[in-house]
């Protein structure tokens, strides 16, 4: 499907989400082969390579509609309950216009200029700078920002945050998205089941594992077939821990695919909301290396504006870097790049002034009283008099 146009560009990347969506929905059935695989193991440890592949093909087929009921259910609890869980995790809050005035009317306005229908607003109380969007329908739309991100950005950095979480609600990514993490999670839950078991029934101490039986087994049997059926169970166990690994990898994989070619759509999607492609770019400069929320987990970070946690050599990062989603802002939006922003200090007291406002201070002389307060004329005694250096003294006290 060639695209040619924002729209396009938006409509092809659904399609493609889709697709990549029902293979990640057929990860879960390659667990469940390799978890018959495994049981088969467990079962009759001394038969064939082709007789394992064969009764854990039966059992695929008889699991199948087991395995969707379980899969379906996942999905059910975390439609009603997903945003429950992350406001658990990250924290976030329900605020109205008078908690927070300033937030509330930039949502308003751009939900109004644009006909969006206005979704719930919450922040979190962290020092990081990130926001994200949530939710599977209308009534659980909701827009997260952190209040580290409100006093770090002015309201037209802000407005463009805004508008880049009210795209991804535009262009259906948050309902993709957390689809996407919740298959992915149901594949990495059953992973892992299949993967402790197996190192718990290999290496326990017990001696009720698949080995001990098999070297029980071919030990009554001749040389030859000890070695036929021996070879034919730990080739079988290869196949399914190799198929957990690449169903494990696939799926992140795929996620990595929804989330990286939504947030350019995204950008672009602001800077058409606001008509202003520099705010979207101070924004994401500021945000830059500040928004890792410590108490998230990864499928929160997914759905952040940015997510800072690159993994091993950039392979499993979820968001393409700010460098790439700047320049094609500057490319495409016609913005300008300032280029990596330091925020300013906001920890100073607001009565107490920077060091490069204060008065000079008064050099220290023999008539000078270095106890007196910089840019402050020394208080004289009681009747002394003034001198054209300070007040008049004398080895015995001033002059009266």
């Amino acid at each position: 499907m060639a695209a040619y146009g924002l729209y396009t560009h938006i409509a092809s990347n659904k399609f493609r989400s889709m697709l990549l969506l029902a293979g990640l929905f057929l990860l879960i059935y390659v667990l469940v082969y390799a978890g018959a695989l495994l049981a088969e193991v467990l079962i009759r440890s001394d038969a064939s390579v082709d007789y394992y592949l064969r009764a854990a093909s039966r059992d695929l087929i008889a699991a199948f509609p087991y395995a969707t009921g379980i899969a379906a259910l996942w999905i059910v609890i975390a439609y009603f309950f997903h945003q429950n869980m992350i406001d658990a995790i990250t924290g976030g809050e329900d605020v109205t216009r008078k908690q927070q005035p300033r937030l509330y009317n930039l949502l308003e306005n751009l939900c109004i200029s644009r006909g969006i229908p206005m979704p719930k607003l919450k922040v979190m109380d962290s020092p990081a700078l990130n926001a994200f969007a949530s939710g599977l329908n209308r009534r659980q739309y909701a827009v997260t920002v952190t209040t580290g991100l409100l006093k770090a950005l002015n309201d037209q950095e802000i407005e463009a945050v805004l508008g880049h979480e009210l795209t991804h609600i535009r262009n259906g990514d948050v309902q993709l998205m957390v689809i996407a993490v919740i298959i992915a999670g149901v594949v990495g839950f059953f992973g892992e089941l299949f993967f402790r078991m197996f190192t718990n029934l290999s290496w326990g101490s017990s001696g009720g594992s698949w080995s001990s039986s098999s070297s029980r087994s071919s030990s009554s049997s001749s040389d030859s077939d000890s070695k036929g059926s021996g070879g034919g169970a730990i080739i079988v166990v290869i196949i399914a821990v190799a198929l957990i690994m690449v169903a494990w990898l696939l799926s992140q994989v795929v996620k990595l695919a929804l989330s990286r070619s939504r947030e350019f759509l995204a950008d672009a999607g602001s800077v058409e909301l606001t008509k202003n492609p520099d705010a979207m770019i101070s924004a994401l400069r500021k945000i830059e290396n500040r928004g890792e929320l410590p108490g998230a987990t990864s499928a929160v970070m997914e759905l952040c504006l940015d997510n800072p946690r690159e993994g091993f050599a950039d392979l499993f990062a979820t968001h393409p870097s700010v460098d790439s989603r700047v320049k094609a802002l500057v490319q495409f939006a016609g913005g300008r790049d300032p280029g990596p922003l330091a925020l300013p200090d906001d920890t100073r007291p607001e009565d107490e002034a920077a060091p490069d406002q204060l008065p000079p201070p008064v050099p220290h002389g023999p008539w000078s009283d270095t106890t007196t307060p910089a840019g402050r004329p020394p208080a004289l005694p009681q009747g002394t008099q003034p001198g054209p250096f300070g007040p008049l003294q004398g080895p015995w006290g001033p002059h009266r």
